[in-house]
């Protein structure tokens, strides 16, 4: 008995800390987020006013909220199947692939994840540029010059240009954890599905993707927390929401309107809008994926 309750004031006090930290730092603020988010409320002066779900009624009627939402909708989809697809093939190169150089293509590939993200939006900026930028200059050296663009300008692709540089930056850490799940996997089922005839192709559908599949599942939430975040900070740098706010995102136009436009009550409103959206979405594409863990 008393050795039980050793075990259990161990774990306690292990626990403590996080639980605290947690509190404080997650749990009352989202708490807190969702109270403001009732009230008429500037950012500077403690002076507020009650006004229930007017915030998110309002939202409704926003043009630049939907916009925002339409944008962050779409990077979300783009950004979480592009990196996906790119991730699982590079891992699946790397891992099963016989060629040289692969330690050297994993640290080139990994590279992004060590860099900030004020780094790599200062690199896109500058590849971006449209008189002195690299793919600009690349294009008029291989002589299609017709496909210069205002990269960071243009309305129509404005948004593609950030996306790329999200996709980028994310490849490297997905590529490595798919690679771990690979390096788990029997290397008797690779064979046995080789002398069965089977091709490298069918061999990384039917072998390797369901028994990492488990893995994949789990990125996706990872894909979706990770892109609202993440092109919020890229959108701040690189657009600032610009050009006309077809790169604006979810929030980043929270961040205009509780600390820019001074409407705290709506920005926090807009963050409620956010955490639900994410916590749904994740639900839901955890439920679509779902399937019969394949084990080995």
């Amino acid at each position: 008995m008393n050795r039980e309750k050793a075990q259990r004031r161990f774990i306690f006090i292990c626990l403590a800390p996080a639980v605290i930290l947690a509190t404080i730092f997650i749990f009352i603020p989202t708490i807190n987020v969702f109270r403001m988010s009732l009230y008429r409320m500037g950012g500077i002066t403690n002076k507020k006013s009650f006004v229930g779900f007017s915030n998110f009624v309002k939202l409704m009627d926003d043009k630049n909220f939907l916009e925002a939402m339409q944008n962050s909708i779409l990077i979300i989809v783009m950004v979480m199947i592009c990196t996906i697809v790119l991730a699982v093939l590079f891992a699946a190169l790397l891992s099963r692939g016989n060629f040289r150089g692969k330690n050297f293509f994993r640290i080139i590939f990994y590279i992004p994840n060590i860099l900030s993200i004020v780094v790599i939006a200062g690199i896109f900026g500058a590849i971006y540029n449209p008189s002195t930028g690299l793919l600009n200059t690349f294009l008029d050296a291989i002589h299609l010059s017709g496909l210069k663009h205002q990269w960071m300008g243009d309305p129509s692709i404005v948004i593609y240009s950030v996306i790329f540089a999200l996709v980028w930056q994310a490849i490297g850490y997905y590529m490595v954890m798919y690679m771990s799940s690979m390096a788990a996997i029997p290397e008797d089922l690779y064979e046995a599905a080789s002398l069965d005839g089977a091709t490298e192709i069918q061999i990384f559908f039917q072998v390797t993707l369901p028994l990492i599949w488990s893995n994949i599942r789990t990125t996706l939430t990872f894909y979706i927390i990770s892109t609202i975040n993440l092109s919020f900070l890229f959108v701040q740098i690189m657009t600032d929401g610009g050009p006309n706010g077809k790169t604006e995102v979810f929030l980043n136009y929270m961040y205009k309107q509780a600390y820019g436009a001074g409407v705290y009550g709506y920005g926090m409103a807009i963050g409620v809008v956010v955490f639900l959206f994410s916590f749904i979405l994740a639900a839901v594409v955890n439920k679509i994926t779902d399937r019969e863990v394949l084990e080995f």
